[in-house]
């Protein structure tokens, strides 16, 4: 095994087009987004394969062909478009089909609300693929922990696990409403766990502290919010000694803070949650 290393595709704009808007549960939306212009998209190759969606700010002109170069040349900073990261749920390269979820508060944040509010035929702006992780055929078993935000990744992630291969997966939920069926030909113990009124996160740090881990190497993947991301990464690292190399391990998003915000703290937070780690197992 070795440590994921994100891979990028350079800032290539691909134009799609929303074919199907789909309610998963009470909170999930999925978009299935096609169209010519995903012709050569190239996902597939990870199970936390992510786009760059291209949110236009209302009521500015960007230059046509839609040149995002250009437009951080010559406009201001608050008139770019905005950009949010999202997983790609599947990808179909015969049907040149891709889908994506998103997780839907109301009113709240940017993407859901255009996810809730898209119909077929709406264009799609978006820059990628990446993508680091998937399932390590090499691994003994599999860790598999992550809130809203990375149930997609973890979904796919469970349909490619060898035939048997042992895991244990833990995803947090806000309630029992918001469960997935999720497919998978591993050997998999699959636990959800409601947050209700706690922070979030807190239940899977208690459930991966309690866990009594499989014999040989695992390879693990957690993912989520930034606070819980950094207590488990401590407890896997410096508690349990599982090498970095084993690990897919990272903030997908940090509560309080906006997309723009994480993004732009995160390589000091990272920084910060390294030296914490090497001052720890000194």
């Amino acid at each position: 095994m070795t440590n994921d290393k994100p891979v990028r595709k350079g800032r290539k704009l691909t134009r799609g087009r929303i074919l199907r808007v789909q309610w998963i549960t009470p909170h999930m939306i999925r978009l299935v987004i096609g169209g010519e212009g995903l012709a050569g998209f190239g996902a597939g190759a990870f199970t936390d394969n992510y786009v760059k969606l291209l949110f236009p700010v209302p009521d500015v002109a960007y230059p046509e062909p839609f040149d995002l170069d250009a437009i951080r040349r010559d406009l201001p900073r608050d008139q770019w478009p905005r950009m949010r990261s999202y997983t790609v749920r599947t990808w179909d390269p015969h049907a040149l089909e891709m889908s994506i979820d998103f997780v839907y508060h109301g009113d709240e944040g940017l993407a859901g609300p255009w996810a809730a509010n898209s119909q077929p035929d709406d264009e799609v702006l978006f820059q990628g693929p990446g993508g680091a992780y998937t399932p390590s055929p090499d691994a003994d078993w599999h860790l598999l922990v992550g809130d809203e935000s990375a149930l997609p990744a973890i979904a796919a992630s469970l349909e490619v696990l060898p035939e048997g291969a042992p895991a244990h997966v833990f995803v947090e939920v806000a309630g029992p409403g918001e469960e997935q069926n999720l497919v998978t030909p591993g050997d998999v113990k699959l636990l959800w766990l409601h947050r209700g009124e706690a922070p979030v996160g807190e239940a899977l740090v208690e459930a991966v502290q309690e866990l009594d881990f499989l014999p040989g190497a695992v390879h693990a993947f957690v993912h989520g919010e930034a606070g819980f991301v950094k207590r488990l990464r401590h407890h896997l690292r410096v508690e349990r000694g599982i090498p970095l190399e084993q690990l897919s391990i990272s903030g997908y998003w940090r509560l309080g803070a906006d997309d723009e915000g994480w993004r732009a703290t995160k390589a000091e937070w990272n920084r910060q949650v390294e030296e914490d780690e090497a001052k720890s197992r000194a």
